[in-house]
């Protein structure tokens, strides 16, 4: 089913919050309260969950165990992702920290660097090898996925090897503005830009007047 793409980034949202409910015990929830909680307006929580049939009623409101089943078949949440680190600097180092312990999909589960001092250790479990072992590595570990933290200017060289490795999708935390073949996934994350847009909204827009 092809659902717009804000969308598709706001079910993650939703799934989080829904799973703090039924953790807490919660049975029941509206779309009024799923807005406050996770800060989108309730018309477009509605919209969204309309994409895919009738999950609610009207006057009731929302089934906490019967979404939570639902979005975790719709994001595969029952279907472990692997995920390659590329980069093992200050960055790379807090996502193996990290490791997406609040989702149950998605792991590290190999890192990459050109450090020799970090050849064959382990970072929470996660092995760090050798830049040349990229292509074998990801190969034989049928990753999907890739996170880039590497200087840009080697950021591209470094695309291409894992195009070539057949990796499907990349977040791209360096400056760089990748060249990827229209069947590979890219999302660009820049920090400074984000940073820099964050500051700018700051002095030239009253918070009253920011929207959702």
């Amino acid at each position: 089913m092809k659902i717009p793409q804000a969308t598709a980034k706001r079910l993650p949202l939703y799934y989080r919050f829904l799973k703090n409910l039924h953790t807490s015990g919660k049975q029941r929830v509206s779309s009024a309260e799923l807005s406050e909680a996770v800060k989108v307006d309730s018309a477009t929580i509605r919209r969204d969950f309309s994409y895919f049939g009738a999950l609610g009623k009207k006057g009731y409101g929302y089934n906490v165990n019967y979404l939570l089943t639902f979005f975790r078949k719709t994001l595969d949440q029952d279907e472990l992702t692997k995920v390659a680190l590329i980069g093992v600097g200050n960055l790379g180092t807090a996502f193996l920290n990290y490791n997406f312990l609040k989702n149950n999909n998605t792991k590290i589960s190999c890192a990459f660097d050109v450090d020799p001092a970090k050849m064959g250790t382990m970072i929470r479990e996660v092995p760090v090898y050798h830049m040349d072992e990229l292509e074998k590595v990801i190969t034989e570990e049928a990753i999907s996925v890739a996170i880039l933290t590497v200087p840009a200017p080697v950021a591209q060289m470094i695309t291409d090897r894992l195009v070539n490795a057949n990796v499907g999708g990349i977040l791209n935390f360096t400056p760089a503005r990748l060249n990827v073949p229209a069947s590979i996934r890219v999302h660009h994350i820049d920090l400074a830009v984000e940073l820099q847009s964050l500051v700018y909204f700051l002095k030239h827009y009253p918070t009253e007047d920011i929207e959702e």
